[in-house]
């Protein structure tokens, strides 16, 4: 049977794979393993009962999964703080602010209106390690915590979420945005309320797109996976920068004022930089996953910041950053960890401080950008192979070497299994996008021929 979470939690196409029955057992389930422990022995001491912070994002299916997450912890002897629609980041964040003893986010971050996802924080606002999140899923079925009488949760709405979550970022803030236009896109999400409140408190002149979610269109043509909408507005209405969040707002990219997508691995760049020179960036090192490109671990090598590299992943990028006590890293697609303000992703942070370094520099974003070098970077996806057997094939592997010799310092080759179907994803970058397509499609006709099933 595969495992139910994922690399983000639990997802599937809401009421047919994430069912209110599945939502109330995960939460009976998360409950009991989440309340054991040393923690759970002091709150008995102290005579007072969990709390646990739950959120969504706007899609319509948040409503009945909230209501059935919610039963389920306070069924549990959970009291429950309900934040209502902020960002996945939002909920992290208080969850560590009121020392909450563990959160719920109900998204599926950028996939369509039709899905949904339940995600578990723990104790602080971190994820759960892969083994938490097993123990959870093997309590399911299981006997159930069942208080009676002042044992039983209570639901409270958590009124000033939103607030409390509005004055952290602007706190963070080394430098005002005034006198920098901003056109921000929410992806009808839930960054919708928090975003635009935030940058406007910040200084920034603030044009709104994709901040209008009814439920069913979040992310549906708007967001940080549609931006020909954001680059069209900057263009319109001749604003410094564009800022794109996805649904649950953990993401970040940007567009320049000519309308050119800076994407996270430049944002990582240029804040990696202005870090390093307010003695920000903890032991000058930047942390990213395989899949960022070349040309940001070099413009990073020439600023004197190390490089370390993770599986992708958040998770895996979040453990690097714990493990070192390290304070920037990220993905490519725009997830960026900032340690000393957020515990997770956070698109909203990451936005502010990407717009603060304009304001604080007085240079455009194409100015600040332009520190990295983007390599031609090509990904083809080969479905339907033995994707187990792709590290143990000779002949694939002497396919890699003899690309890699030819590209020698001006490229590389990068072949990952997929972790939920058979695929094997080929990434090959060049100096030259000829080259990059040329070795990727050798590559991936190898892996075809080798490894079809």
């Amino acid at each position: 049977m595969p495992r139910l979470f994922g690399t983000d939690g639990v997802r599937g196409l809401a009421n047919r794979d994430l069912t209110a029955d599945l939502a109330l057992g995960l939460s009976q389930a998360a409950a009991a393993v989440l309340t054991q422990g040393r923690h759970a022995d002091e709150l008995r001491a102290a005579g007072r009962r969990p709390v646990a912070v739950v959120a969504r994002d706007p899609r319509v299916s948040g409503e009945f999964l909230t209501a059935a997450v919610s039963a389920g912890l306070a069924s549990s002897g959970v009291d429950v703080l309900d934040a209502g629609v902020i960002p996945t980041p939002a909920t992290a964040y208080l969850i560590d602010s009121i020392k909450a003893d563990f959160g719920v986010m109900i998204s599926a971050s950028h996939n369509p209106a039709p899905d949904n996802g339940i995600k578990f924080f723990s104790f602080g606002g971190t994820k759960l390690p892969d083994v938490v999140e097993d123990r959870i899923e093997s309590y399911l079925g299981k006997q159930k915590l069942a208080p009676i009488g002042d044992g039983v949760g209570r639901i409270q709405r958590f009124a000033d979420a939103e607030d409390r979550y509005v004055v952290h970022l602007l706190g963070t803030l080394p430098h005002r945005l005034d006198g920098i236009k901003v056109v921000l896109d929410c992806a009808h999400g839930a960054a919708a309320g928090v975003s635009p409140e935030t940058f406007k408190d910040a200084g920034a002149e603030v044009v709104v797109i994709g901040a209008d979610p009814d439920g069913i269109n979040i992310n549906d043509g708007v967001g940080s996976t549609h931006l020909d909408k954001l680059q069209a507005a900057v263009l319109e209405h001749g604003a410094d920068v564009g800022i794109a969040h996805d649904g649950d707002a953990d993401r970040c990219l940007a567009v320049d004022a000519d309308g050119n997508i800076v994407d996270g691995d430049r944002i990582m760049a240029i804040l990696a930089l202005s870090m390093k020179e307010r003695g920000k960036l903890t032991d000058d090192t930047l942390v990213v996953t395989v899949m960022s490109n070349l040309g940001l671990k070099r413009a990073m090598a020439e600023h004197g910041i190390r490089v370390i590299e993770t599986k992708v992943g958040d998770r895996y990028v979040l453990e690097a950053l714990a493990a070192g006590k390290l304070a920037l890293g990220g993905e490519q697609s725009g997830h960026v960890i900032m340690s000393e303000y957020a515990t997770t992703g956070d698109g909203v942070l990451t936005g502010l401080h990407l717009v603060a370094e304009m304001a604080r520099t007085g240079k455009t974003l194409a100015e600040l950008a332009s520190v990295m070098t983007v390599y031609p970077q090509v990904l083809v996806n080969v479905r339907g192979v033995d994707h187990h057997s792709l590290h143990a094939d000779a002949e694939i592997a002497s396919a890699v070497a003899a690309a890699e010799a030819e590209l020698g310092d001006s490229g590389r080759v990068l072949l990952r299994p997929s972790g939920t179907e058979p695929m094997v994803r080929v990434m090959v970058e060049a100096s030259e996008q000829e080259t990059a397509e040329r070795h990727a499609s050798t590559l991936a006709d190898v892996v075809r021929v080798r490894l079809t099933v």
